[in-house]
C-alpha cells in the first residue's frame, strides 16, 4: 500500500479527509457535468482534475504527423477489419476526467455497439498523442497514469519537431502496435510524406 495513503487511513483525521474528498468529488462531477452541457463541435476541451482544458490551434507539424498516423492506422483497419479508429474530436470518458486523444484505437470487441450519434466512448485499446509544449505536461503526467488506470494497452508519444516515438516497441526503425494486429510501420511514415505514401501504398 502507498505510504501516504497508509498514513491517512491510520490518521485520527481520516473522517475529516474523507468528507474533504467527497465535496471534491461531488463539485468535481457537478463541474464535469456542466461540461458536458456547455462542450461544442468547434473546439477541442478535455476535463482534467476538476478543470476545462481548451486547446489552442496545432500547429503544421502536429496536423500533418497527426494526420500521418491517422491515415496508416486507418488504411490497415479498413484492410483487416479490426475495430474503430478516432480522431482528435472523439471523448472518451475515464472515471475523473475527459480526454479528446489525438488518434484512438477500440478494438473490434469493444467498438461493435458503437452508434452513428455516439458522444461519448469508453477507454481505447490504443492511443496515440502528438506532443507540444502545452500539452506535453498531461500527456506524460495525469493522462499516462490513467491510461494505463483504465487499460489502455498502448500509448505513443509523438514528437513531430524531433521526429521520435516513444513506447512501446521500437525496433530497427519500425514501431509495432501490440494493440492493434499486424500493425509495424517505419517511423518515417509518421513525419515525411514521400514515406507515408510508400507505406500506405504496401498495404
Amino acid at each position: 500500500m502507498d505510504s501516504l495513503l497508509e498514513k491517512i487511513i491510520h490518521s485520527p483525521k481520516l473522517p475529516i479527509y474523507f468528507k474533504e474528498i467527497q465535496n471534491l468529488l461531488e463539485e468535481g462531477q457537478q463541474k464535469r457535468q456542466r461540461f458536458y452541457e456547455e462542450m461544442t463541435e468547434q473546439e477541442k476541451a478535455e476535463f482534467i482534475e476538476g478543470k476545462i482544458v481548451v486547446h489552442s490551434p496545432v500547429k503544421k507539424w502536429h496536423n500533418e504527423t497527426c494526420g500521418n498516423i491517422y491515415s496508416l492506422i486507418k488504411l490497415h483497419n479498413q484492410i483487416y477489419q479490426l475495430g474503430f479508429v478516432g480522431f482528435e474530436k472523439i471523448l472518451v470518458r475515464f472515471t475523473r476526467n475527459d480526454y479528446e486523444p489525438d488518434i484512438c484505437f477500440f478494438k473490434k470487441e469493444k467498438s461493435t455497439g458503437f452508434t452513428d450519434g455516439q458522444m461519448f466512448f469508453p477507454a481505447p485499446n490504443f492511443v496515440a498523442e502528438i506532443l507540444s509544449e502545452s500539452t506535453e505536461k498531461h500527456d506524460r503526467a495525469i493522462k499516462f497514469e490513467d491510461y494505463a488506470l483504465h487499460g489502455v494497452e498502448e500509448y505513443w508519444l509523438v514528437h513531430p519537431e524531433e521526429k521520435y516515438v516513444e513506447q512501446y516497441f521500437l525496433k530497427e526503425g519500425r514501431i509495432t502496435s501490440t494493440a492493434i494486429k499486424d500493425f509495424s510501420i517505419p517511423i518515417q511514415a509518421i513525419f515525411e510524406e514521400k514515406e507515408n505514401l510508400k507505406t500506405l501504398q504496401g498495404f
